[in-house]
This record gives structure tokens, sequence and C-alpha cells, in this order.
């Protein structure tokens, strides 16, 4: 298999995922150890990855985002980009619904807590199924991307609110400093800077900086930085391919798609424990909450006159659902918040932990329902 095959398929992040697992059911101890053993002024690997790898791993996908946004882009003209939002609201909606009716009958009062884990969708999962699913060129890897990140931010909004570390409480006057490193970055683009990087390592430190002091994961700050990049257009609507959002795409994204083998290790290592009603009640609230939240809602957008991106339609729509509902390693970290209690906690990863499953249906309902792939170089079709 060659260099592209591996990145295409994400082979670092599997690799990253099992080496994990293993790890952390041969030797915990071990395991735990070396993601939480400093490594340099206080930085630890978890820290590292988790904190400022994952940084440049959200920035690419902002890419994505701000490309389909453009003249051109399979969320252009921007009404396309209601109804991904709207999905998101069902993929939010949906699963905390389906995990609140499934505990009146199957669980506990002691399992209430525990609503916001099935919100999650792992972005860099989702990613790769979707890219496998519909191709790398397909609108509905650029509508799952923005799902998946606004779910993300809906979610940081959550653990926030929800369950607050104590110790550790949301200081939202740091905020101010991102909505600084946001001026300058659009200061920078009316002044016509070229080159990416004063906006990533200037604007992008400062965003960091704020969002960690804020006590919200920083992993985002590229996120609101990402789109002032220059990204001029050609006359027949095409990017041309010699912006600096194109530049730092190009260079980073090799970075970023063997790096993460990092993120698999650093976030998939759950040890094998009992399985109880929570794990059912988790795992079905992510895979029939997020499945028909996503379908339900992005359904009515379209009733209300908000187009699905081009080459999408119902099946495209179902399936979308289908792939968000791989929570894995979001819904593992909200899990470690949401439950003080060991055993809880166990129960409901490995809930998020079956969602890798997800992938596989996912895959196998793509060829029943005959979706086709369509890659980087084809154009789209609109089918809806």
């Amino acid at each position: 298999m060659d260099i592209a095959k591996i990145r295409e398929y994400s082979i670092p992040l599997i690799l990253g995922v099992i080496i994990a697992l293993a790890w952390a059911n041969i030797s915990p101890e071990g395991y735990h150890s070396f993601l939480h053993h400093e490594i340099l002024l206080g930085i630890n690997f978890h820290f590292f990855v988790n904190d400022l790898f994952m940084v440049f791993f959200f920035a690419m996908a902002a890419v994505e985002i701000t490309k389909s946004l453009l003249p051109g882009g399979a969320l252009n003209p921007i009404k396309k980009a209601v109804t991904p939002l709207m999905a998101t609201a069902g993929g939010v909606l949906g699963p905390v619904a389906v995990f609140l009716i499934l505990n009146s009958f199957i669980g506990s009062p002691d399992f209430i807590r525990g609503w916001g884990i099935p919100t999650a969708t792992d972005i860099a999962l989702a990613w790769l199924v979707a890219r496998i699913v519909f191709g790398g060129g397909h609108s509905a890897v650029s509508f799952l991307l923005l799902l998946a990140i606004a779910d993300d931010a809906i979610g940081l909004g959550i653990i926030a609110i929800f369950y607050p570390d104590p110790t550790m409480p949301t200081e939202p006057t740091w905020l101010l400093l991102v909505a600084a490193a946001m001026a300058l970055a659009f200061i920078m683009r009316k002044m016509k800077v070229q080159s990416y990087w004063p906006y990533i390592f200037g604007s992008g430190v400062l965003a960091w900086i704020g969002m960690h002091n804020a006590h919200l994961h920083p992993a985002l700050s590229l996120v609101f930085i990402v789109p002032f990049l220059i990204h001029p257009v050609s006359s027949n609507g095409e990017l041309t391919g010699h912006s600096s959002l194109d530049h730092f795409e190009h260079q980073f994204k090799p970075f970023v798609d063997f790096g993460l083998i990092m993120f698999g290790i650093s976030n998939a290592g759950v040890v094998f424990s009992g399985i109880s009603n929570l794990t059912w009640i988790v795992f079905f609230a992510l895979l029939v909450g997020k499945t028909f939240g996503v379908f339900i809602m992005g359904s009515i957008s379209r009733m209300l006159g908000f187009p699905l991106p081009d080459n999408m339609g119902k099946k495209e729509l179902f399936l979308a659902g289908v792939i968000a509902a791989l929570g894995l390693t979001v819904a593992l970290f909200v899990a470690g918040v949401a439950y003080i209690d060991v055993a809880l906690q166990g129960a409901a990863k490995m809930g998020a932990l079956f969602t890798a499953f997800v992938a596989i249906l996912a895959i196998v309902l793509g060829r029943v329902l005959g979706v086709k792939k369509i890659d980087d170089t084809e154009k789209v079709r609109d089918v809806s």
C-alpha cells in the first residue's frame, strides 16, 4: 500500500486505536503512566496530543469547511449550510431523547448524569469513514465535517455548563482574547498578508491562550482563525490553488494524517470492563438517536426550503446520520467527566467504544444503498 492510500484510509489512526486498546488491557498502569509522564516543562503526551496536535487536526477540518463555503463549494450558497446545522441540532437532541427514554425503561437514576455522552461525534473517525463511504470529493464529507465541528462546539458547552470541574471553572472573560485574535487575523487579511504563518502562529497562539485560560478545549482555537486565510478565487469560481489556505493545507495535512496515530494511542485506551444496561443505553442513544436525529432534522430543513448540498439525497442524509453515530473517543472523554463512579464510567465507555462497529455498518449500508463514491477530482451532481 502506497503512502497516499495509507493517508486516505487513515491507517495511522486505526493503528493507534489498536495499540491503545491492547496496551490499556495488557498493562493499564504502564499505559496511563506513559500518557501522563512529563515530557518537558510540565507537558505530558496526553496534553501534547489533545491540546496541541489536535489544534492542527481541527484546522484541517476548518480548511475543508471554508473551501466548501466558497463559490463552487459544496455548501455554497450559504443556505446550503443551514441543513447541516439543523442536522446538528437533531444529532444532539435525538441522542439525549433516546438516552432518557431507554433509561426510563432499563436504566437507573444513577445513569441520568450521562445524558451528555451520546451527543458527541468523533470528527477524526467520522471524517475517515465518510471518505471511505462517499469518497473525498463528495459533498457529504463537508456536510459531516460542519455537523461534527458544530456538534463538538455544543459538546464543549455541555461540559462547561453541566459537567464543570469545580477546581477549574469556566472563565469566559478569556474569550475576549479569542475575539482579539480574530480581529488581528481580519486586519492581516485586509492588509493582504499572504503568508499563513502570522495567522496560524500569531493569531492562532492568541486564540489558543484564550481558550486554554477560559478552561475550554483549545483544540478548536484555529477554527476561529483559518477562515481569515487568503483564499482568492478564479473567474470560474474555483480556488486558484495558490492561496494561503491551500499552502497551509498542503504543508500540514501529511503531518496531521500520520500524527493521528498519536491521537488513537492517547484516547482509545479503554479497559474492557463489565457491560451493564448503561453500556447499551449509551450505544443505542448514539446509533439510533444520531441517525434519526440527523435524518429527521435534515429532512425538516429541506422541507422548509433549505437544500441539501449537491449530490446528497435522502439515502446520503440517512447514511450521514449513521456515520455521525461514531462517538468513540469524544464520548469517552465526556463519560470520564460525567461519572465519578469507576464502574459507571467503565460501562459507559464500553458503550462508546462499541460505536466503532458503526464504521463497518456505514460501509455496508453504503454498498447496499448504492451510494456513488466521488473522488476529489470528480464534479458533483445534484440528486436531491
